[in-house]
């Protein structure tokens, strides 16, 4: 039997609101490698904090075995903290660093204790994450956001932890980290619980935990196993749902046919028994027999009636409702042969840095290209976007656009009004549209009846990206090129598969800023661009590993 590092034991914990999260909730957990998910809102995080003892239960245990390491999806870390006092080494490096000095002083050794390779163990980490230049009086308000993510899971990993909690650890690296990483997880021997929404990282995962209803599922394998046998579990729902309703109406038409024949029936014993002169006490005895009967026929027949809907409501309830988006958008069609943008030598400044190489930056998009572009973070992939779209004017060099729409979605998804519904919204970009073509695009888009008149700002960031493709794909004119900078981030996977739906519904050209392998390869990307060294360079897909 394996080890049991995690014990969950009738959890229950609501918000000080007592809105409930969790209710009974029990699980255990072994060694090895596990991803956790579920649909945003579903209380993932939530789980993780409660593990990690940064929230008490309001009913229920916990139990860790073992050195807990957590690493949540925002690090309060203070701006001026060094990199040493982020990995908590800075005592040790301080006592090392005075007794190379020549200071005996017994606080040092005793400071020290059996850490003497600590400086040695720390870069090999820190070279594993792709962080062996960092010097450890480096302030962390210098570093990037990947820069800092990928310090903070060395810092968990340093405590040589046996329970190991990661929330979105791939949130703002770019491709190389997101590999270090990878490669760094497969080699964890501990037990690892993890919440992504990074299909390429949970595939690396030895099991699927699931957090449905209030359940945890496990699920042997790894991510794409996963999907198959939910896949395989939906079919199989759907045709258990479409049995039962089938047996449904076939009871109530035979609950109705009964109660038809026990009228006639009625109906002609009441005409016979009159004819046949029979005594009133036997005529009576005669028609309550008959009632009694038809009752009976009734009841068989009802009861038939309330185990078909009760198969009905199971099998219901084991479908899953991850609603997919199906749109035509023929209005978005761009010719094969059409230049619909040429960039020549651009140059712009970030601050007192030229972002881009000497010679500038080149780009040309024709017909309905799907393009992905690839580089570090800090690169100048979201300026580059911003260049094209016009948002932000070039230091030198020269952008010709076609005559059409370009549509920019940025990473903030701001082209919306928040105070407007998503109706209202949709009606600024396609004022020409009639009302009923809008709504109808509207339901495409799994807005349908009061969603669509729901304000944007109450959505959730999926059902904003929703509302953001529905109105920009809708428009009037549709757009050629599509802007998109990294439009996956903060989506849970059925989000992200809507996203990739309505994205291989659209037909003009694709210009993607996206670290997430998996989407790409969804959507098609023909094209890989990289941006390094202030170069645009024509590229292969990433290994996905």
């Amino acid at each position: 039997m394996s080890h049991s590092f995690i014990v969950c034991s009738n959890l229950t914990f609501s918000w000080p609101d007592d809105t409930p999260v969790f209710q009974d909730l029990s699980f255990t957990l072994g060694g090895g490698r596990t991803g956790l998910v579920a649909p945003n809102g579903a209380g993932k995080s939530t789980l993780l904090k409660l593990i990690a003892g940064e929230h008490r239960p309001t009913a229920g245990s916990i139990t860790v075995d073992g050195v807990l390491g957590y690493l949540p999806q925002s690090l309060p870390l203070a701006a001026g903290l060094t990199v040493a006092e982020v990995l908590e080494i800075a005592p040790l490096i301080a006592a090392l660093h005075a007794i190379e000095a020549g200071d005996a002083d017994e606080k040092h050794f005793t400071t020290i204790g059996s850490d003497w390779d600590i400086e040695e163990r720390t870069r090999a980490q820190l070279d594993r994450l792709g962080l062996g230049d960092l010097a450890f009086d480096r302030r962390l308000d210098t570093l990037s956001g990947g820069q800092v993510v990928s310090l903070g899971l060395a810092a968990q990993l340093l405590k040589q932890p046996d329970v190991l909690l990661l929330d979105e650890p791939t949130n703002n690296l770019d491709l190389d980290a997101r590999h270090r990483l990878y490669d760094v997880l497969e080699q964890w021997n501990g037990c690892l619980l993890l919440v992504s929404h990074d299909r390429a990282l949970l595939d690396r995962m030895e099991r699927i935990a699931e957090l449905d209803r209030g359940e945890v599922r496990f699920h042997g394998g790894n991510f794409t196993s996963y999907e198959a046998a939910v896949r395989a579990a939906q079919e199989v729902a759907e045709k258990n749902v479409r049995s039962a309703e089938q047996e449904l109406k076939r009871e109530k038409r035979e609950l109705q046919e009964a109660r038809e024949r026990a009228a006639r029936r009625a109906g002609n014993a009441a005409r016979n028994l009159k004819n046949a002169g029979l005594a009133r006490i036997v005529a009576g005895g005669l028609k309550r027999d008959a009632q009694v009967a038809a009752g009976k026929a009734n009841e068989m027949h009802s009861g038939r009636l309330d185990d078909a809907r009760a198969r009905l409501d199971e099998a219901e309830r084991a479908l899953r409702n991850e609603k997919t988006i199906t749109v035509e958008l023929p209005a978005t069609t761009v010719p094969a042969g059409r230049t619909l943008l040429t960039a020549e030598r651009v140059r712009v400044r970030h601050g007192e840095r030229s972002l881009f190489a000497a010679d500038g930056v080149d780009l040309t998009i024709r017909g309905p290209e799907r393009i992905a572009l690839l580089g570090a973070n800090g690169a100048g992939k979201s300026t580059l976007l911003r260049l094209i779209d016009g948002d932000l004017a070039p230091e030198s060099g020269r952008i010709t656009r076609a005559e059409g729409r370009i549509a920019y979605l940025s990473q903030r998804l701001d082209l919306l009004d928040l105070d407007r519904t998503v109706a209202e919204n949709l009606a600024v970009f396609a004022p020409q549209a009639p009302d009923a073509q809008r709504m109808n695009l509207l339901a495409r888009f799994l807005f349908r009846g009061p969603r669509a008149h729901l304000p944007v700002g109450v959505l959730s960031g999926g059902e904003r990206l929703r509302a953001t493709l529905a109105c920009v794909l809708g428009a009037e004119p549709a757009p050629q090129l599509l802007l998109l900078d990294e439009p996956t981030n903060n989506l849970d996977l059925v989000s992200v598969g809507q996203l990739e739906s309505a994205l291989n519904a659209y037909r003009g050209a694709l210009l993607v800023v996206s670290h997430d392998e998996r989407f790409l390869a969804a959507i098609n990307v023909g094209r890989w661009l990289r941006l390094t060294e202030g170069r645009l360079v024509e590229t292969g897909p990433p290994d996905a590993g």
